[in-house]
């Protein structure tokens, strides 16, 4: 029968107030705890820390699951934790001080009570609805038409909305802390275009504080206060100047302004939100009462016009030439503007003299059938008179039209800048998302606030086109700063029930929305900042002891200024627009390429988005950028790209699970696949190498300059895996292996290798690097040759194991067709340093598919080769022609398109010297007496001794007959009198020394003559290698291959051996058995 059961958590109650902020924080991003080999990795209620040890297990129902508890916590720890589970509050808090008994601040966090209205709705309407409205849609409306304004809305709406798709699509996919964007961005595309893009989206929200601040100024001293100017120009074609100029001052002033608002505290920002958002509603709803108003009672705002030209209504009231006062008739006002005095008989300008004055109403109401005027665009210069198409007369004369008061463009007008000028009003979708832990149900409420808001705004948006151009007569439409309707604001005057609810109001809500871009630009600097992928910015992440962002917020005032110098609310818009585009843009594509590669963790709960409508979204992104400015957009490119390489540059040591990985991922196997498909073609083979480290008792890297000679010989180009080999079993050696994957990956970095890391257990070396040599690599990504050092102090080593574990890997690298590079004296390799002048010297013994003509090649690629020349030798027997040789092996070169010198050396047959059979006979004895009597350690060291006691009894011998005959034969087999034999020229007496050798040593006739053959090779190789090369900076030999029989391992080596000896930097070469060099193109 079964038994029941029931898991109760206990509560020791031992739980300190850290714990519990640990507790509220456990799915945080930004800590920084490491498993592993020091990944960082996200903290998370799935895996325990060293503080909930001892406190998940107290119970006997658990004990099978006793041993798991440390790594995997019981599901009641889990979901207690995750119930508990509070995200900080994201809108701007000041943070409050604890009680003074405990002396310590405390954030106080409040539990998230806003819904879809409260929370999302209401600030992205607040954030979308704006400046270009109030002040530039009337003016866009007429210069470009009601349709081609529809189109640009419809344009810029659709890519708010399909961004907001594939953001909901994002905000939905786990909980979103603060950064909004910028944190949606950097986790799903990783933290290179996370910081690119978080800059532009923080240059852009300060560029757009920029623009609220001029747009709150120009309401000011064009529609509120205009005498408060300072700067006020004599001449008409001065105005703009001077404009200009007061905005710059006034400008900086509400500038520093705010900026002291938002550093002595952001909570009265907050507090007013809700009074500038009342400013906005009122001012939308003030415009449909008034469009309302026109079908009933038209506003009177009547509109001056000379012939077909508009009149600025500043300096006259009535607008005719004359007027009849008292039966006499008078001038007016109008009529001084035009004339050289107010005499009836004066001279006035030729247009004014040739057309009259009419009076026409500027709103003349939706039923007026206006529309149809305005349903077209009327582009033009700056300085182009703004006109009514109604019949006049032309003057001959109009150069002095630009200093009479008609209404004029004051910049040139084409459809690409209305959209760069325009696109700024459809900004601030992102609202919601950066409020997502204010919120009930962030989840739910982020989609369907935003794309509610987007669907609002943008009714609201198309709907003004229609009513602006069906209301308001097309001349003042493009009048942009309402001079024709007595300097009123243009919406203004279509406004119900009076201009100044849509002044009072834009005013206000242009004031907000600065103080909320001065309040939230700094917040996303610093949240980039303490990222810490961006290592020059990490000041801005210090702020006050309350957190505030005291040095991000200067620096966004700095930048704001920049923005406010230019003046210009039209030259400002374009810009932020670029940056905002920039990030919408990385938006769409990070959810396109999160629903491409399928991501096991990319589960969002909004369900209608799909990857075509992000890419149309990011394509549409791309077309507005370089519509509204291709060299702004050029500039944006530019800026984004050098963040994201400089991150790149700098090393990005976040790892966010990001989608760029993923890509990253899914074009390796996609590549690796294509690989596998056929081996390399011959012009596409380098060198893949599989470095073969030894590590020392402190598992650091024995042979570092192994690395640089890989650097040097790659050039980062190709595959590198650096691999050793630990004695013993994974189980007991994992935490040794891990530490030795530390310090050959720190060797890598300091040697500039490229590559990849494999350390393995193994119970034996032989088998390990036997594993590696067929395991390295992956599909089509394995490695072709290996590369290893020269076992130095194999006759020393008390344990045969290391030279034959040698003589097996090469013996292993044969069978699997792999290239096998062994280097001499590996130590003294240059590591940074470049070589002078010198050679690499190449002994082409046998042919081995080319690989001794292609190292020196890849070798003089890298700057520490840079400067030696290679040369090439090749050996010519008795029977060859070694003039032909030469001729052959140039034009081989000449097609092979090498820089080398030839050289042929001739080696004819000779007698084996008394040298070689003394050398063979040393080497035969001690593998004889090693192998047979099986001696112990310190029975084999005394035996060594005494064979080379008895040997150098031998040598002193023949030293002593030597002397004797100086000129004829040296058998002294010291280092000195060796080199002197080895290099002397051969001499005719020399060979009748040697006849008599049996005779002077009877044990030589027992030799093994294959040996002796093979060691006469070795000598007379070495004797011409030394000669002709001993002052190489490196030295390229064929490798022999090891013998069949395996008892002549020992024997092999020393071949090896005295075949090196007396060169510094040799680096043997044996083939894989396929040709590596072509010279086909």
């Amino acid at each position: 029968m079964p038994t029941n059961f029931t898991v109760v958590p206990v509560d020791d109650g031992r739980k300190s107030a850290q714990e519990d902020t640990d507790d509220n924080n456990v799915l945080r991003e930004e800590d920084e705890e490491t498993v592993g080999g020091g990944n960082p990795r996200e903290s998370s209620p799935f895996i325990n820390t060293d503080d909930d040890k001892g406190n998940l297990y107290d119970g006997k129902n658990m004990a099978l699951f006793e041993e798991e508890m440390d790594s995997n916590p019981m599901v009641s720890s889990l979901l207690n934790k995750l119930a508990n589970y509070t995200n900080l509050t994201q809108g701007v808090r000041e943070h409050e001080e604890a009680d003074e008994d405990e002396g310590a601040k405390k954030k106080t966090v409040k539990s998230p009570q806003m819904g879809t209205f409260i929370g999302v709705y209401l600030p992205c309407l607040q954030n979308i609805l704006g400046v270009i409205l109030f002040l530039r849609m009337t003016w866009i409306v007429g210069t470009a038409g009601i349709l081609e304004v529809f189109i640009i809305v419809s344009m810029c709406c659709s890519c708010t909305m399909l961004t907001a798709i594939s953001m909901s699509a994002i905000a939905t996919n786990g909980v979103v802390p603060a950064g909004g964007s910028y944190y949606m961005i950097s986790r799903s595309l990783g933290p290179e275009f996370g910081g690119a893009v978080g800059l532009c989206f923080y240059l852009g929200t300060t560029f757009a504080g920029a623009m609220y601040i001029l747009g709150t100024i120009e309401i000011l001293l064009t529609y509120i206060v205009p005498s408060a100017a300072i700067f006020k120009a004599e001449e008409k074609e001065y105005e703009a100047e001077a404009m200009l100029n007061n905005m710059r001052v006034y400008g900086t002033c509400c500038l520093t302004l705010m900026a002291l608002v938002v550093f002595v505290g952001v909570k009265y920002v907050n507090k007013l939100a809700l009074v500038f958002l009342a400013c906005v509603v009122l001012s939308i709803f003030a415009i449909y009462a008034g469009v309302i108003k026109t079908i009933f009672e038209p506003p009177v705002f009547p509109v001056c016009l000379l012939g077909n030209r508009t009149l600025q209504n500043h300096d006259f009231d009535k607008c005719m030439k004359t007027d009849i006062i008292d039966n006499v008739t008078v001038t007016t006002k109008l009529w001084s503007l035009f004339c050289k005095g107010p005499e009836l008989n004066a001279s006035c300008n030729e247009y004014f003299t040739l057309n009259n004055v009419t009076e026409i109403q500027g709103i003349p109401g939706l039923t007026s059938g206006v529309i149809s005027e305005n349903m077209w665009g009327s582009y033009g210069p700056a300085g182009m008179l703004v006109e009514k198409p109604v019949p006049s007369v032309a003057a001959a004369d109009s150069s002095q039209d630009m200093y009479m008061p008609y209404v004029v463009n004051d910049i040139t007008t084409f459809f690409t800048l209305l959209v760069g000028i325009y696109f700024p009003s459809v900004t601030g979708i992102m609202a919601g998302s950066n409020r997502s832990g204010d919120l009930r149900d962030a989840q739910r409420s982020i989609p369907i606030g935003t794309i509610l808001a987007i669907a609002t705004t943008t009714i609201i948006y198309l709907s003004c086109v229609v009513l602006f151009g069906a209301c308001i007569e097309g001349v003042v439409l493009r009048d942009k700063f309402g001079d024709s309707v007595k300097g009123n604001l243009v919406i203004g005057t279509l406004s119900w029930p009076s201009p100044w609810v849509i002044v009072i109001g834009s005013f206000f809500s242009c004031c907000g929305a600065g103080l909320q871009s001065l309040t939230g630009a700094p917040r996303l600097l610093q949240a980039i900042a303490r990222d810490g992928i961006v290592p020059f910015l990490e000041v801005f992440g210090h702020g006050k002891a309350n957190g505030e962002p005291t040095w991000a917020l200067l620096l966004t005032a700095l930048i704001c200024e920049s923005g406010i110098l230019i003046a210009s609310l039209d030259a400002v818009a374009p810009i932020l627009s670029m940056f905002f585009l920039m990030c919408y843009l990385f938006v769409n594509l990070a959810c396109a390429l999160q629903t491409l590669l399928r991501t096991p963790n990319w589960r969002p709960r909004f369900k209608f988005y799909h990857w075509a409508l992000s890419f149309l979204g990011m394509s549409l992104c791309l077309a507005l950028m370089f519509i509204s400015s291709w060299y702004y957009a050029l500039v944006a490119m530019l800026i984004a790209g050098c963040i994201y390489k400089y991150i790149e540059y700098r090393g990005a040591e976040k790892e966010w699970g990001d989608g760029i990985r993923g890509l990253s991922l899914n074009a390796a196997r996609f590549a690796l696949i294509r690989l596998e498909e056929a081996p390399p073609h011959t012009k596409n083979w380098r060198p893949q190498l599989l470095v073969l480290l030894n590590l020392d008792s402190e598992l650091s890297v024995k042979h570092p300059r192994l690395l640089s000679f890989t650097t040097q010989l790659k050039a980062g180009k190709g595959l590198t895996i650096v691999g050793s080999v630990l004695e013993g079993t994974y189980l007991t050696k994992e935490a040794e292996a891990k530490r030795a994957e530390q310090n050959i990956k720190a060797a890598m970095t300091a040697e500039k290798t490229k590559g990849f890391c494999h350390v393995v257990a193994s119970s034996n070396l032989r088998d390990g690097i036997s594993h590696l040599v067929q395991s390295a690599g992956l599909g089509g990504m394995k490695h072709n040759s290996v590369l290893m050092a020269w076992p130095g102090s194999w006759k020393q080593s008390n344990d045969p194991q290391s030279w034959k574990s040698f003589i097996e890997t090469i013996r292993e690298t044969t069978a699997a067709h792999q290239a096998l590079l062994v280097a001499k004296n590996v130590d003294s390799f240059p590591h940074q340093e470049r070589l002078k002048e010198g050679t690499i010297d190449v002994w082409w013994i046998v042919h081995d598919g080319g690989m001794l003509m292609l190292l020196p090649f890849l070798l003089r690629q890298h700057k520490v080769w840079r400067k030696c020349k290679m040369r090439i030798f090749t050996v010519a027997q008795m029977d060859d022609n070694s003039i032909q040789m030469k001729k052959d092996l140039q034009m081989f070169l000449y097609h092979l398109r090498l820089d080398a010198e030839v050289e042929v050396v001739e080696m004819h047959d000779s007698d084996i010297s008394a040298f070689t059979y003394e050398k063979t006979l040393v080497m035969e004895q001690r593998s004889q007496m090693l192998i047979q009597m099986q001696l112990s350690r310190t029975e084999r060291e005394r035996e060594a001794q005494l064979i080379h006691d008895r040997n150098t009894a031998s040598h002193a011998a023949l030293n002593d007959k030597a002397d004797a005959t100086p000129e004829r034969v040296h058998m002294t087999w010291t280092k000195e009198k060796f080199f002197t034999e080895r290099n002397r020229n051969r001499e005719p007496f020399a060979s009748m020394a040697v006849r008599d050798l049996f005779n002077m040593k009877p044990e030589w006739e027992s030799l093994n003559q294959s040996n002796v053959r093979c060691m006469h090779t070795a000598v007379k190789l070495n004797e011409v290698v030394v000669n002709k090369s001993q002052g190489a900076h490196l030295v390229l030999l064929n490798m022999p291959g090891p013998p069949r029989n395996r008892g002549g391992d020992e024997n092999y080596m020393e071949f090896l051996e005295v075949m090196m000896e007396g060169l510094n930097r040799v680096l043997l070469v044996r083939g894989g058995g396929q040709e590596v060099i072509t010279i086909y193109s």
